[in-house]
């Protein structure tokens, strides 16, 4: 376990976090200037702080100096050296295990070519290996994907999941993308002007109305977990999740495999009945949790459907017209199309 309370003063702005990261992925997420990367460098000893208690396991580590804390870094751009090939990039970070990390990140064939004749995402998987290759104890990656386009996006994310699904140290992820955080990661930790507005499970804080103010109108959605049941001939695939069966476009996984969807708040239309010669595929029974009235003309919908949550927004208009009081067994319906293939992995 992962253990961080960090405080600093900057001019105009102050930071003063405590967060507990276990293994596997804790995201930190929260817009640009609310002191993400402030605190993942000061993880690593590379900020000083007025306060900065860090352990891992017991063991204080805020005495090291950042080359004793056993950190691995991976920052925005990849910084590999430029007249170094992968390999030599690679073992510049050590030798641990390099025949696994070049397996887990795909590297086999590109260990003798050098940055210049990489893409963007070749060159964030090489900094991947040479972080993993020096043996951390905690693997810092401070917003990895943001300087790639959408395809190179997608060619690193599922590197990024085996690399979760094989480690077994805590891996904090910055992002501002909460497509990649329902992806990857179990926790999440939201920053709001350098202070921890919200912590928890991905799927507990996602589904959570509170919620909405800090992750914004567009991010907020729940992430549910399901298994895929098969692809169907018209470019479908149908997942069977806890609230229900899901259809969503394109091929995704196999057979028999755990996906997880995201589900964006506000593509999720209710209903008080079942409906009926409707164009829309995914029809799930909901019941309303808790209900959210916003600052604005929005009002957050919290959903339980079978052991699964969702949260649907609505305006408050449509929220008083159909009286939806906690409680109320409803339908939630979701167009297949309105999940991106970027919001299942």
């Amino acid at each position: 376990m992962l253990r961080v309370s960090i405080a600093k003063e900057f001019d105009g702005f102050a930071l003063d976090v405590t967060l507990d990261a276990p293994a596997g992925v804790t995201a930190i997420f929260g817009p640009s200037g609310s002191g993400k990367t402030s605190v993942i460098r000061a993880i690593a000893g590379l900020l000083a702080c007025d306060r900065a208690e860090v352990s891992l396991d017991g063991r204080d580590l805020s005495k090291l100096s950042p080359h004793k804390r056993g950190v691995g870094y991976v920052f925005q751009d990849a910084r590999l050296f430029p007249h170094m090939s992968v390999l030599k990039n690679l073992r510049y970070g050590g030798v641990h295990d390099e025949d696994a990390v070049v397996a887990v990140l795909g590297l086999g064939a590109l260990l003798d070519r050098f940055p210049a004749a990489l893409s963007g995402g070749e060159k964030q998987r090489v900094a991947l290996g040479r972080a993993l290759m020096s043996a951390p104890k905690v693997l810092l990656l401070d917003e990895p994907l943001s300087a790639l386009d959408a395809p190179r996006k997608a060619e690193v994310l599922p590197y990024l999941e085996a690399l979760r699904d094989q480690t077994a140290i805590p891996i904090l992820y910055v992002s501002h993308d909460m497509g990649e955080v329902a992806r990857l990661a179990s926790r999440i930790v939201v920053l709001n002007e350098g202070r921890v507005v919200l912590e928890g499970t991905v799927e507990d804080v996602l589904a959570d109305p509170a919620a909405v103010p800090f992750l914004g109108v567009r991010d907020a959605g729940a992430v549910l977990t399901g298994r895929v049941v098969g692809h169907a001939t018209d470019g479908l695939t149908k997942i069977e999740t806890g609230a229900g069966a899901l259809w969503v476009p394109g091929a995704v996984g196999r057979a028999g495999s755990t996906v997880r969807v995201r589900v964006p708040a506000q593509d999720v239309i209710l209903s008080r009945s079942a409906p009926t010669d409707i164009s829309a595929l995914n029809v799930l029974p909901v019941t309303i949790a808790a209900l959210e009235r916003g600052a604005g003309p929005g009002v957050a919908v919290a959903l339980t459907a079978g052991d699964a949550r969702l949260l649907a927004r609505v305006t408050k208009r449509s929220c008083d017209v159909m009286g939806l009081a906690v409680g109320d067994q409803i339908f939630a319906i979701l167009k297949a199309t309105a999940i991106a293939p970027a919001d299942v992995g």
